[in-house]
């Protein structure tokens, strides 16, 4: 009995365990990042035809790796690693945009890495997929606008600024947020997530 009641219990105990880094975490990490790499040299060739603020609507497609990430290996630092790392492989493959883009990459991951962090790590569901897309959403809509678009005559806050960050938030909440926990599910069912938790039960 006494035994017992010196001995954590597991929900005690529990949490350190859930958000230590396995190798298979850093791997999966890793493959995500290097996949959506690829997706993204290829998506810079649309995303350079549109004119902001509707290019906002594009961007979600780059908050992906991070939310992904997020919601499939649910460890902190999960969304960051697969964001920096997408960057910078678009980089290698020829990313029109330079070296910005791997800070662009770390800011957009910590974006996404805030929302699960207002969960602490504990929910991946719809609501908490939604909520790390508005914080990605957010994080890069931030960096644009300070760095290319501040407020000024030539972009007005009620007819630029504001429609270009509601339009990268939408965008990051439906394809990075939504997209990216369907996609996660549809991994789930082929059985190909069993080491994780995504693909042992449903979120």
């Amino acid at each position: 009995m006494a035994e017992q009641a010196v001995r954590p219990s597991a929900a005690e105990t529990e949490p350190a365990h859930r958000l230590r880094w396995r190798t298979v975490d850093i791997v999966v990490t890793a493959v995500l990042g290097v996949a959506f790499g690829v997706v993204f040299w290829a998506w810079n060739l649309l995303a350079a035809l549109a004119v902001p603020p509707v290019s906002g609507l594009l961007n979600g497609v780059y908050l992906m790796p991070g939310v992904v990430a997020g919601l499939l290996v649910r460890k902190p630092g999960a969304a960051t690693f697969a964001s920096t790392l997408a960057a910078t492989v678009s980089i290698v493959l020829g990313s029109p945009y330079g070296g910005i883009i791997v800070i662009y990459g770390l800011v957009q991951g910590l974006g996404g890495e805030v929302g699960f962090l207002l969960t602490r790590y504990r929910s991946f569901g719809w609501g908490t997929a939604v909520l790390a897309g508005i914080t990605a959403g957010l994080s890069t809509s931030i960096m644009d606008l300070s760095l290319y678009y501040p407020v000024s005559a030539d972009y007005p806050f009620w007819s630029f600024t504001a429609p270009y960050t509601l339009f990268t938030v939408l965008s990051s909440v439906v394809l990075a947020g939504i997209v990216g926990l369907l996609l996660v599910r549809a991994l789930a069912r082929t059985g190909a997530l069993s080491a994780f938790a995504a693909g042992r039960r449903r979120v």
